[in-house]
């Protein structure tokens, strides 16, 4: 497997596999406004240009996303697809925005899919769940 930076002529095949993943695990959790509102801010290209957008790749298929943004301070996106899951792409994604991060601490919105994964990682929960725009969410932060 190897991870690197997404180069702008391969982001749309990257927020395609986002879409796909969330689509499979996360869209059932959400009203359509909170699907909506996840597909709008995937596809709006102002978004994806404050974003910094990494891949896994397994003989170069992307099968892994992670976005960052604020200086990689902040996890925007964590996709890893379906047939990946449980084989640490996405511990290896978030150790390479560790790296990155130019902050003691880094946050998150968790997904209720997600949030047992960002606990495993050391994630603690800094709210409880809220919902904005039909988006379900906990927000969470990882003190390096």
């Amino acid at each position: 497997m190897e991870i690197k930076q997404v180069p702008e002529y391969k982001i749309e095949e990257a927020m395609d596999l986002v879409w796909q993943v969330f689509l499979e695990f996360e869209a059932p959790d959400y009203s359509k406004e909170g699907v909506d509102t996840f597909h709008d801010f995937i596809s709006d290209k102002r978004t994806k240009n404050t974003l910094r957008i990494y891949g896994a790749y397994i003989n170069d298929n992307i099968v892994g996303v992670i976005a960052t943004k604020n200086e990689g301070n902040h996890i925007a996106l964590l996709f890893v697809d379906g047939c990946c899951h449980r084989q640490g792409i996405g511990r290896k994604l978030f150790e390479l925005i560790l790296k990155e991060s130019t902050s003691d601490i880094i946050t998150v919105n968790s997904s209720p899919f997600a949030l047992e994964f960002y606990h495993r990682l050391g994630f603690v929960d800094t709210n409880r769940e809220l919902t904005i725009k039909g988006i379900r969410f906990t927000p969470m932060k990882y003190e390096k």
